[in-house]
């Protein structure tokens, strides 16, 4: 079966990728000024109203490696309050200061997801090239439960002889990252090219906000992101996409 999992900022996001057919979502926590309580409050809500799976996001902010173990060790303290709080799991991407997969930490992050029975997801702090794969193969030894990548530096639609590579590495572990270059149009072509089978997508459009809200969330978004506005999951682009990949 193919899977849909989408980024969603908040709880209205996930009522919306429930109500389109989603079967899962990542909460992205770094949508969030101020914190983990917003995402906890999320994670709370979503478990108690909808079916969804839901994998919480917990990396470094910025470029993806720790400027030191002060810092990931709030990383790790908030891990284990979104797992007491009902995370189905969680989802990171931990590099080096040369860019490179920070294994150690990676490592440390997994025992503790799966000292909970959970699912431990590498969510793309790179991506992928020939120079990348070796660190990739690396992670099967770590026991990921899921990798999700769009498999080059540009786009998945042209970095699919990467996502092969790696789909025989992982089987059904890995995910395409959708936004790389994947859309309606062009999904089914690249699963049936690679044989990946589960799709990650943000599904989003901008609206317009003038509440205090959205006036802060212009911090957290691109600079070029016109002031009074943020994006939502948009129903429509959930199920325009599932449609898709499920013919």
């Amino acid at each position: 079966m193919n899977i849909l999992e989408v980024c969603c900022g908040g709880y209205e996001d996930a009522l919306n990728a429930s109500a389109a057919g989603a079967e899962r979502i990542e909460l992205n926590s770094a949508l969030f000024l101020g914190g983990l309580t917003p995402t906890l409050s999320s994670l709370r809500l979503i478990k108690q109203n909808t079916n969804l799976k839901v994998i919480c996001m917990v990396r470094p902010r910025g470029s993806g490696f720790c400027y030191s173990e002060v810092e990931f060790q709030e990383i790790q303290n908030s891990a284990r309050m979104l797992l007491e709080n009902g995370a189905d799991g969680l989802s990171f991407g931990f590099l080096t200061k040369n860019a490179k997969i920070d294994l150690e930490k990676t490592r440390k992050i997994v025992e503790l997801v799966h000292s909970y029975n959970r699912e431990a997801v590498f969510h793309r702090a790179f991506d992928c090239s020939t120079a990348a794969m070796q660190n990739i193969y690396k992670l099967v030894d770590l026991k990921i439960d899921r990798l999700l990548t769009s498999g080059l530096h540009t786009t998945a639609f042209e970095g699919r002889r990467y996502l092969q590579q790696m789909q025989t590495v992982f089987g059904q572990q890995i995910e395409i990252l959708a936004g790389s270059g994947i859309n309606p149009a062009n999904v089914l072509q690249i699963m049936n090219e690679t044989g990946i089978k589960q799709v990650h997508a943000s599904c989003t459009e901008l609206i317009s906000d003038q509440t205090a809200q959205g006036n802060q969330a212009d911090f957290s978004y691109w600079p070029m992101q016109p002031k009074g506005s943020h994006e939502v999951v948009s129903e429509f682009k959930v199920e325009q996409l599932l449609s898709a990949i499920n013919k």
